[in-house]
């Protein structure tokens, strides 16, 4: 397949998406906010029930998923925190940077490109990539979030337990352990399915409303360090932890890599609103860095992913 050919149909649709939500947040005064929380507590977790409860993913596949997002997160984290440390950069400064180049943007973005890539395979392992990266954000994101911040913010971490994905994933996996996942042609299934299906272009347009408000003059010499560590260290790592874990099922290698290959993620960016929103990168604050290099990454990956998405389904890489 094309470059061209993989781009109108794994890319092109996501970017139009995104596009309508730019212009609906030029135009209109729109907050993200009540659409986020409609996906958050609605949408996504019906997307993750139905995905997993139809999935024809082993238990076995599962978790060896979940210890790859783990490692990959955990490694993410180790990497740019001794590398920042060995060039003596400051702990608030160096607090943002591990957010943005830890975390992709698996949902709004990756769950989309993942289920055009990949077909139903992709969307079945994107959407435990959310979840296990939910439970990750909201422990190891809030512990560096707050460090940067100067405080400890262990309270927050009470919160992972307040997000329905979690809940989502041991239903469905309760479900498939018990063997009572209800016929996909049943009632629930398809309610579950139709609810879960309009997630993803909720997701995207909520991805385009935050690009629309993003500062695009907060140009740093910190900022192309995140976008390099995001777009080209993620990949490398990811390659190596699917090579090293070994998938019984190329699709899900591959989908893994892609997802811990998406753009900065914008999560961190509410993290550091909340535990961190005085502090400085370079000479702006925290929110605002992390604002430019979610848009910067999410341009940059375009192009980027279109290529990555070439050399995955070849088989060349996993």
């Amino acid at each position: 397949m094309s470059l061209f050919s993989i781009f109108a149909s794994a890319i092109l649709p996501i970017v139009l998406i995104a596009t309508v939500g730019v212009v609906l947040g030029r135009l209109k005064d729109v907050e993200p906010g009540p659409l986020n929380t409609a996906v958050v507590y609605v949408l996504a977790p019906s997307l993750v029930l139905h995905s997993l409860m139809a999935s024809t993913l082993s238990g076995g596949t599962l978790l060896k998923l979940a210890a790859a997002i783990a490692a990959f997160t955990i490694g993410m984290a180790a990497i740019v925190e001794i590398a920042g440390r060995l060039i003596g950069v400051g702990t608030s400064t160096l607090s943002a940077l591990v957010l943005v180049s830890t975390f992709p943007n698996a949902g709004n973005y990756g769950i989309p490109v993942s289920d055009f890539a990949f077909g139903e395979t992709g969307r079945s392992v994107a959407v435990l990539y959310v979840a296990v990266q939910s439970v990750l954000m909201f422990t190891i994101g809030v512990y560096v979030a707050s460090r940067g911040g100067g405080s400890a913010g262990l309270g927050a971490l009470r919160r992972v337990f307040r997000i329905p994905l979690i809940y989502a994933v041991a239903a469905g996996l309760l479900a498939r352990t018990l063997d009572i996942v209800p016929p996909l042609d049943s009632t629930a299934m398809e309610t579950l399915s139709l609810v879960g299906d309009a997630s993803i272009p909720v997701m995207l347009l909520i991805l385009g409303i935050q690009l629309a408000n993003t500062n695009f003059g907060a140009a740093l010499p910190e900022i192309g360090v995140a976008a390099a560590g995001k777009m080209v260290l993620a990949p490398a790592l990811a390659i190596g932890i699917a090579l090293l874990v070994g998938f019984d099922q190329p699709e899900v290698a591959r989908t893994y890599v892609l997802e811990s290959s998406m753009p900065a993620a914008v999560t961190p960016l509410v993290l550091l609103i909340e535990f961190a929103d005085d502090v400085e990168v370079g000479g702006v604050s925290a929110p605002e860095f992390v604002s430019t290099v979610v848009a910067v990454t999410t341009l940059l990956s375009v192009p980027l992913l279109t290529l990555l998405i070439s050399v995955l389904q070849s088989g060349a890489l996993v």
